[in-house]
């Protein structure tokens, strides 16, 4: 797959490599696995011959070979000699850069704990010492997110607050997946757009093996995902594992529970029959795997709480692979298929409304962007579907557990918009909603004061 967005990423980098050319730079970048932070930085820098180190788990020894041999090929230097320290490498580097400005990226740069991890506070005595005559521009980037914040934001470890800059780079923004989408099939449907959007979350790595792969309506998506020896079906056990150790069994269930609509702390405590604080806590602070939401202008923070696995690809993984780990092991590859068709429609409903989410921020046009529900929790996240009722009974539903899909407000220009999101148009109601926005005013008394709008959104408006 070609190279798509990053402009913002790119732009950045630049900036960055014409400041190291007057003072070292030391650039954190991270982000989930495959979202495309190497090829990211050797895009912005493919006029540049620059240093790559990649951290394998081998014996320090056998690495400092690896990049003695890179520093000779890229930089037509003489052989330092057997060098078994990182530090002697670095050091040199660092020397070297004095005197013609460098780049280095130290890939999966957390992996230095697993070969030695005395190899961070080297580098932090060693960059205090010689940053200050040094020229280079010097990114480190890491996969184990809990792992690389620690490193550079825990008071405790060397290399707190060494970074210049510290990037996280996102999922690809609606636009972005739209654009990629149409390069690959312009006769695209909105069904399709919806799909790789489920799906992939706008991953990089997952749109480009479905996108290589031909995979460009919604039916072939599902066939590639959901097959005997599909890159997608170990994915989330190996992404993971790394980050939580032994206790990823525990990890796991809340992720599953969450994903398949056991969303409160006290549905997951009264399934499993443990104490789930210190998980929840660490798995939305710590890993960034989940959000916490309340009801927009709740003020208290511990009422009506519900959570959601915040990555979409590991939504859909925990919602119907880790779920259904028995029909692989059974090799029933076509029986999943046919459990994600049932429940495509309802499930794809759900994300829509984070896509238009999304495609609200994407557009910096409001200042606050949430949803809202009944504080007596009558109506938690996305737990009432109408599709099937009369439009009576919908009504009547609707009224007993209210939910505003999403309400976009602009506090400079004193307006707000409020919105039902679903499928197909035919399945908006615009009455319910006005009364729906009417028992929100009466619950918040927020906004009494903006101009207020009302519309629904659906996949035509994709």
């Amino acid at each position: 797959m070609k190279f798509f967005d990053r402009e913002y990423e790119i732009q950045k980098l630049w900036e960055i490599r014409d400041l190291s050319q007057r003072a070292a730079q030391f650039t954190v970048l991270t982000g989930r696995r495959r979202i495309g932070k190497t090829s990211l930085v050797m895009k912005a820098y493919e006029d540049e011959t620059i240093l790559y180190f990649f951290v394998t788990r081998s014996t320090e020894s056998v690495l400092c070979e690896e990049f003695q041999q890179e520093l000779t090929e890229k930089l037509e230097i003489p052989i330092l000699g057997k060098v078994e320290r990182f530090a002697d490498i670095f050091d040199y580097v660092m020397e070297l850069s004095k005197t013609r400005p460098l780049t280095l990226m130290i890939d999966e740069f957390q992996d230095f704990n697993r070969v030695n991890s005395a190899i961070f506070s080297q580098i932090q005595k060693i960059w205090d010492k010689k940053k200050g005559e040094a020229k280079i521009n010097l990114i480190v980037c890491g996969s184990v997110y809990s792992m690389m914040t620690k490193l550079f934001r825990d008071k405790k470890e060397p290399l707190y607050g060494r970074q210049t800059e510290f990037l996280k780079i996102e999922p690809f923004a609606p636009s972005v997946v739209k654009e990629i989408l149409g390069c690959y099939n312009p006769d695209y449907t909105k069904e399709d757009l919806l799909a790789l959007y489920t799906y992939t979350g706008g991953v990089a790595k997952y749109v480009e093996l479905l996108m290589d792969a031909g995979a460009t309506t919604a039916e072939k998506m599902l066939g590639r995902i959901i097959a005997k020896n599909s890159y997608f079906i170990p994915e989330g056990k190996n992404m993971l594992i790394e980050e939580f150790g032994r206790d990823y069994g525990r990890y796991f269930d809340i992720l599953k529970l969450i994903a398949t609509g056991h969303n409160t702390r006290g549905d997951i405590e009264g399934i499993l029959h443990v104490e789930v604080s210190g998980y929840m806590t660490r798995l939305e602070n710590d890993y960034g795997l989940i959000d916490k939401n309340k009801p927009m202008f709740q003020k208290s923070a511990n009422k009506n709480i519900v959570y959601a696995v915040s990555d979409l690809f590991l939504q859909f993984w925990f919602r119907f692979i880790y779920k259904y780990t028995y029909f692989i092991e059974a090799n029933a590859y076509g029986k999943l298929a046919e459990i994600v068709a049932r429940d495509y429609e309802t499930y794809s409903g759900k994300v829509l409304e984070r896509w238009f989410k999304e495609v609200m921020r994407e557009s910096e046009q409001y200042t606050h962007i949430d949803s809202w529900w009944d504080r007596r929790g009558e109506n938690k996240i996305n737990c009432v579907d109408f599709r099937r009722d009369s439009a009576k009974r919908a009504s009547t539903m609707a009224l007993a557990a209210p939910k505003i899909d999403i309400i976009a407000a602009d506090d400079l220009e004193k307006r707000v918009t409020f919105y039902e999101v679903k499928r197909q148009r035919d399945e908006l109601d615009m009455k319910v909603l006005e009364e729906k926005v009417q028992r929100f005013k009466e619950a918040t008394g927020e906004y009494g004061k903006y101009e207020t709008g009302i519309a629904g959104l659906c996949m035509e408006d994709m």
